[in-house]
């Protein structure tokens, strides 16, 4: 088997072409993750010229919220931390960060710092759900934005210390179960910190690579199905911790190869599963990660291409 790019890249190409299909409309809420998602897939398949650039940044400046800062998932939608780091990733891939002027760009730092409690968690909008996926995509986006600060990091790093449990892995806040995703967010969180030296290596990465199960596919919690999403989620904070030879590479490239729709493109959950965005960049992003089919190199941290990475100022 082989990876199907030309498919997945005509897959991701028309998936905005289906608006009078009723699950485009009931999508609304992702669209600016499913576009970041699309384009960072393109991206790493080498396809980055799919898009028109001129058209993607006006959808995207299309989303700001002037009301509260921030971006939303589509337009007259409020502004969330999530479809936030999506929008600040997609104009950062193409260069276009310097759109924003001066007052936007303000008025982004202070919404998104605005989110942070006094326990270094953070809120996703100002409707107040905490997750460590916030503590992550808080911290990333004000990475990418150069807008890191002591006064930011410092209880961030607390909170996520704190969402840690005895088998060295993490939940989505103290106390809650483990969970792969978590995991992530958590550990790239870390990175972006300049604090790995918290993790408890010798308990989290075994626990990592016994998500791989019979057949070669990840789970994202003991006991559970494997899921082609757990090739990011796992195989990225093994990346970032330095131990991708934990896990058996090609039982798990395999896996993600039978995972594709080999007529129209895209890659599912599971095997002959139903295809989408989401899981399409993740099984071509874990490929990356392990270095084959002549992938554009992603970074672990930031689910970005290497090259562009490079460009983001470092903490610390």
């Amino acid at each position: 088997m082989s990876l199907h790019k030309e498919l997945h890249r005509k897959y991701i190409q028309e998936l905005d072409s289906h608006k009078d299909d009723y699950a485009y409309w009931l999508t609304e809420h992702l669209r600016m993750n499913g576009l970041y998602w699309g384009i960072t897939a393109l991206f790493t398949l080498k396809y980055e010229d799919t898009f028109n650039k001129e058209e993607v940044i006006d959808f995207v400046l299309s989303c700001w919220d002037d009301l509260h800062g921030g971006f939303g998932a589509f337009p007259r939608h409020d502004s969330h931390i999530l479809s936030t780091l999506s929008a600040v990733q997609i104009l950062k891939t193409y260069g276009q960060l310097d759109i924003l002027p001066a007052t936007k760009r303000d008025k982004l730092v202070t919404f998104v710092k605005g989110l942070q409690l006094k326990d270094g968690s953070f809120e996703g909008d100002r409707f107040g759900e905490v997750d460590t996926r916030f503590v992550y995509t808080g911290l990333s986006c004000l990475s990418i934005l150069g807008e890191l600060a002591p006064e930011v990091v410092d209880p961030a790093v607390e909170f996520i210390a704190q969402c840690s449990n005895f088998d060295g892995a993490y939940g989505m806040i103290p106390g809650a179960e483990s969970h792969a995703a978590q995991v992530f967010v958590c550990v790239a969180a870390l990175a972006i910190a300049n604090r790995l030296d918290l993790v408890n290596k010798d308990m989290l990465i075994p626990w990592l690579s016994e998500r791989q199960v019979k057949g070669g596919g990840l789970n994202g919690r003991p006991e559970k199905l494997p899921d082609v999403c757990y090739s990011w989620w796992v195989l990225s904070s093994l990346s970032i911790l330095q131990s991708l030879y934990c896990i058996d590479q090609e039982a798990l490239r395999q896996f993600i190869y039978t995972c594709q729709d080999a007529v129209n493109g895209g890659i599912s959950d599971r095997p002959d599963n139903q295809t989408d965005v989401y899981h399409t960049l993740f099984g071509i992003a874990g490929l990356s990660l392990m270095g084959f089919d002549d992938l554009e190199p992603i970074d672990p941290v930031y689910c970005m291409p290497k090259r562009i990475v490079l460009t983001i100022e470092k903490y610390g």
